[in-house]
């Protein structure tokens, strides 16, 4: 199962040109590059403490971005933390506070902490449980539940997803994944290709649809698709070698 499936985020408004390595620099927080490393897991939480900026001067919408901005190179646990700090500084119950809350459970996905990011999930939908960011937490509990073991609850969450956002194309992998496992091959394959018609095609979604055609005695394509999903998997490490 892909990180892409299991820890959905938020995608952010972006920092525009791509960059080489991270720079903590928002206006709002007044950082000198100079003065503190970039990747500190402290520099977010101690500015803040220490100028005691009021909420009202902290950018909420950059919070998130240099959240997302450790996520994109693995800092995960300063990722938790900038994405709490985001939640906070948000107004209450705002789909700005939402969005942090999903980020900060997919930072904590990454890092196999599910106890603490099921929290997360739960409270960004007990924020609004049928927002643009719903589904997405929807998808992420589901795994997170999947992961601790619960996996009844597992189920019921993604199906609610694909109920609020019949185009995400992660929820449908999800629902696809967890009815795989419960024998119920046929309804696994429907998901399955309703992810792949709505672009989510990787080697993970090919993978577990060999599997469903398998269990259903499509022993033929099944076995063509396996060895679609290996030479998938073949071009990704090639290109990552040549990364």
């Amino acid at each position: 199962m892909t990180d892409e499936r299991s820890h959905k985020f938020s995608e952010g408004e972006g920092f525009g040109d791509p960059y080489d390595e991270f720079d903590l620099d928002p206006p709002e927080l007044e950082v000198s590059p100079d003065e503190v490393d970039p990747v500190d897991s402290r520099v977010v939480t101690d500015l803040l403490d220490r100028q005691a900026i009021p909420s009202d001067r902290v950018s909420v919408k950059d919070l998130v971005e240099v959240g997302l901005s450790y996520m994109q190179i693995n800092r995960f646990e300063q990722a938790t933390e900038t994405f709490e700090r985001a939640a906070r500084f948000a107004d209450e119950d705002s789909l700005d506070a939402q969005e942090a809350w999903v980020n900060k459970g997919a930072a904590h996905g990454q890092l196999e902490e599910w106890d603490e990011a099921i929290g997360s999930y739960r409270e960004a939908l007990r924020i609004d449980d049928d927002s643009e960011h719903a589904a997405t937490a929807e998808t992420n509990l589901a795994y997170a539940l999947w992961e601790s073991g619960q996996t009844e609850q597992a189920l019921e969450h993604s199906e609610r997803a694909v109920e609020i956002d019949q185009r995400f194309p992660q929820a449908w992998f999800n629902r696809g994944f967890f009815l795989l496992e419960r024998g119920l091959a046929e309804d696994a394959l429907n998901c399955f290709d309703n992810a792949i018609r709505l672009g989510f095609r990787n080697v993970q979604v090919v993978e577990e649809k060999a599997r469903a055609l398998e269990e259903v005695g499509e022993d033929e394509e099944a076995e063509r698709l396996a060895e679609e999903a290996e030479e998938m998997r073949k071009q990704a490490e090639q290109e990552l070698v040549q990364e």
